[in-house]
């Protein structure tokens, strides 16, 4: 398990934010973030499950705000429209749950909001000693083409910093 970071037992796989070609979708980017963390797959699940919980584990900068009525019962179908700020310009993002496998996994989907495509996994692994290991794994395309694509590496850095935040809050929530 090299390229891993410890902190007491949990541990966080550097993020990976890269081009990735696809056939049939130039402009195609991935991210992959994993950890690990001594909490039990059920009670790890239901965290995710409780979408309340996004806020949480967004970065404060970004603003976010659900707009849909709370709470909110995820489930295949389930959508979610919510605001975040970028470089303090409000943004309004919808999703959907596109697969809902607890406690396996689930997939939401952008149905509108700042990228051309935003398909985002969630998958969760029960490990022998107890602890959980969770992968997000994102498929995104920029707007605007290849004018989008000039942003790249901010867009890199930026979503890195996100999901390195994320990992951090989803520690310090859940093994407090």
């Amino acid at each position: 398990m090299t390229g891993w970071t410890t902190s007491g037992t949990a541990r966080m796989e550097p993020i990976r934010v890269r081009r990735r070609a696809v056939a049939g979708q130039p402009g195609a980017h991935l991210i992959e973030a994993s950890m690990r963390i001594p909490v039990a797959l059920a009670e790890v699940f239901a965290f995710f499950s409780d979408a309340g919980n996004l806020g949480r584990i967004t970065p404060p900068e970004l603003r976010f705000r659900i707009l849909s009525p709370q709470p909110i019962h995820l489930s295949e179908g389930a959508r979610i429209d919510y605001q975040i700020r970028l470089f303090g310009v409000p943004l309004r993002w919808r999703t959907g749950i596109a697969v809902w496998d607890p406690p396996r996994r689930f997939v939401d989907e952008q149905l509108r909001g700042p990228y051309r495509e935003w398909v985002h996994e969630h998958r969760f692994f029960s490990e022998p000693d107890g602890c959980t290991r969770i992968e997000d794994v994102v498929r995104f395309q920029l707007p605007f083409g290849s004018l989008g694509e000039l942003g790249w590496p901010v867009v890199a850095a930026q979503l890195r910093r996100i999901f390195r935040y994320r990992q951090e809050r989803i520690r310090d929530l859940l093994t407090a």
